[in-house]
């Protein structure tokens, strides 16, 4: 256990420019203290303690801002940067040397038992405010973009960004958005919004243009 936190402190040191010092990252760095607390608070939950791992974690919750389900899997040197705002559902599994920034919603859709919560792939990194939804995978090595919404399974070394999420790219390479598969069969509003503007401009300009020539030819 001991090692572990050591390599967490060293991840926190390697990804944050702004960490001085081991004992800073410690003593003053609120995604070690939930860390930590969810350990306790984990094991507690897998022995069935459950009152008293549900007391630790909003014990957590109070001082760090960082709200973990007891039942959650965290895998090893987890970074969470300031962290103000996170939450992290029961069924949520992340991997090994994620990068959480403050925000971050993994949560579930509904109300269904079982596995709801998504599963966080090694070495991810997910962008301030972004909310990942459902019980689907979101692969290693890919980014999370601030503020996007993943309902949809997220393939590895891949780039999801918008609302709700698009992967933009694959492996360093740009995917076209009209190959991009149904997100859940929800629709872009924006999207629709700026093709029903479109449409309106195109008629007004047809029937300006149809204006013109019919006064043109009464002149003529």
């Amino acid at each position: 256990m001991f090692r572990n936190l050591c390599e967490t402190i060293d991840a926190y040191k390697a990804r944050d420019p702004a960490a001085r010092s081991s004992i800073e990252v410690f003593l003053l760095y609120s995604g070690i203290h939930a860390l930590l607390y969810h350990r306790l608070a984990h094991w507690l939950h897998t022995h069935k303690m459950f009152f008293l791992a549900r007391a630790v974690s909003q014990w957590s919750r109070f001082w760090t801002g960082i709200e973990i389900h007891p039942g959650a899997q965290i895998g090893k040197r987890l970074v969470i940067d300031h962290g103000m705002g996170i939450v992290i559902g029961e069924t949520a599994e992340i991997g090994d040397d994620v990068l959480l920034y403050q925000g971050v919603t993994l949560g579930g859709t509904g109300k269904d038992k079982g596995k709801r919560h998504p599963t966080i792939g090694n070495n991810v990194m997910v962008g301030s405010g972004a909310k990942v939804l459902g019980p689907f995978k979101v692969g290693d090595d890919s980014r999370i973009a601030a503020n996007a919404v993943v309902l949809k399974e997220v393939p590895p070394y891949s780039t999801a960004v918008g609302v709700p999420a698009r992967v933009v790219r694959v492996a360093g390479e740009r995917v076209d958005y009209t190959e991009t598969i149904d997100q859940v069969n929800i629709t872009d509003p924006v999207a629709v919004e700026l093709t029903a503007l479109r449409r309106e401009l195109e008629l007004v300009e047809k029937i300006l243009s149809e204006q013109v020539n019919n006064t043109t030819e009464e002149e003529k």
